[in-house]
């Protein structure tokens, strides 16, 4: 009985198809372990070559992730290989088994340089992040379009392996379709221009502070891709700006500000008019014990006794007497020159910057005095705070140079000034 099955088994080894089948069985175990042995290799054998190799390589290479693409590609090498010697196999089915094994073969060559652009991309970050660099160049745009041309490219020499045809005739049956590729690819041919023309002029970094208001975004730059450029504003939220846009509109970047390790005040300080006159000489000598303008309140004293004496000997002593030709100080001036000193003193002002104190056009809400200064850093917070201790300290000090800062009258000083007007005081 078990001879009889055996008899009946044996012959069925003979026909064609069974043998194909098991030639094309062993093919398949043989490209696997082809490919157990081949990521062996890679992983163990080359582990040693770091020590010698350039990090900045080896990092890319070298990285398991790559090692393990690399292996992936030889079993579809194998069987390209092997499939002529399956025997029974008609020349059809090698020839398409040959194809397929050939487009496979590009398609995981595809993704181990996909892999390899990923990788570099993540040591990139990560190399500047260890070398303190906030600002790095972003190579993700360039990354991106290796990428998309790595698609292209596979894509076309799929098609090719496929058909058993050149690459160069299926590129020619895509260039019918140039106009329709031209229009679905617009987007993503002007952010590459765009992009390109952004990194050659420097003109963003990851990480700088930009302004672009008719994107709604001012924040920072956390991502800036092939297509697109994320903005994280100040209130958490994410902008996503096209990057042609970058081209076609302005936008500021306030990379220059946080380099130049000062930040701008430009704040005017509105001062009613009424309150400007000229200053007396008890004033004079009540300034004159200010410490921060005792000397120019010196110097200016010196300078209005030398003038009015060559009146005197130009106009004569009565004439010298009238107030309207003689030269003299005002409290607003004084007060100007106040500013400037003070600015000079403080220790978070930036030394090496402008430090100006002038006065603007005359308003109906005042006479502004605007403040002009730069302050020792670009934090925000600190930033602030500096700010408001200037302010703090110039609206606080103006009644010593009777100076009151102007402010447009409320319901309550209104009412305050109803409650002393006496309508009896209309008679006279």
């Amino acid at each position: 009985m078990g001879r009889d099955v055996m008899d009946m088994a044996l012959p069925s080894l003979q026909l064609p198809w069974v043998q194909a089948a098991l030639g094309l069985a062993v093919l398949l175990l043989v490209s696997l372990l082809l490919q157990w042995i081949a990521r062996a290799l890679f992983t163990r054998g080359l582990a040693p070559i770091r020590e010698f190799a350039d990090p900045r390589i080896s990092s890319v290479l070298l990285h398991p992730g790559v090692l393990k693409r690399a292996a992936q590609i030889v079993p579809s090498l194998a069987v390209q290989a092997g499939v002529r010697f399956v025997p029974e196999l008609s020349e059809r089915v090698t020839a398409t088994i040959h194809n397929l094994a050939a487009a496979v073969t590009v398609l995981c060559v595809a993704r181990l340089l996909f892999k390899m652009l990923d990788v570099a991309l993540v040591a990139h970050a990560e190399r500047h992040q260890a070398e303190g660099v906030d600002r790095a160049k972003s190579i993700k745009a360039w990354v991106q379009l290796g990428q998309l041309l790595i698609v292209l490219a596979a894509v076309v020499i799929m098609i090719a392996a496929l058909a058993g045809t050149s690459p160069l005739i299926v590129l020619s049956g895509f260039g019918a379709l140039s106009a329709v590729l031209m229009l679905v690819f617009q987007d993503t041919i002007k952010s590459f221009v765009a992009g390109v023309l952004v990194e050659r002029n420097d003109m963003l970094r990851v990480g700088d502070w930009m302004e672009m208001p008719q994107a709604g975004a001012d924040g920072a730059v956390i991502d800036i891709a092939l297509n697109t450029v994320k903005v994280q504003n100040w209130d958490k939220t994410i902008v996503t700006v096209p990057t042609w846009r970058l081209m076609t509109e302005s936008f500021k970047n306030w990379r220059g500000m946080s380099e130049s390790g000062g930040r701008r005040i430009k704040r005017s300080l509105m001062l009613d008019a009424g309150t400007i006159h000229f200053l007396d000489e008890d004033e004079i000598e009540r300034l004159s014990r200010i410490a921060l303008i005792a000397d120019y309140m010196r110097d200016r004293d010196a300078a209005l006794h030398e003038a009015r004496r060559a009146q005197r000997r130009e106009l004569g002593e009565i004439l010298a007497e009238v107030p309207a030709n003689q030269r003299r100080l005002t409290n607003i001036g004084t007060f100007r020159a106040y500013v400037v000193a003070y600015l000079h003193a403080h220790p978070r002002v930036h030394p090496g910057m402008m430090r100006m104190a002038r006065l603007m056009q005359p308003t109906p809400q005042g006479v502004p005095l605007e403040v002009y200064c730069f302050t020792a850093t670009t934090a925000w917070v600190e930033y602030e705070s500096i700010q408001s201790d200037i302010f703090d300290h110039l609206m606080a000090i103006l009644p010593e140079f009777g100076l009151r800062a102007f402010q447009s009258p409320s319901d309550a000083g209104m009412q305050h000034a109803m409650r002393g007007w006496q309508p009896e005081r209309l008679g006279g």
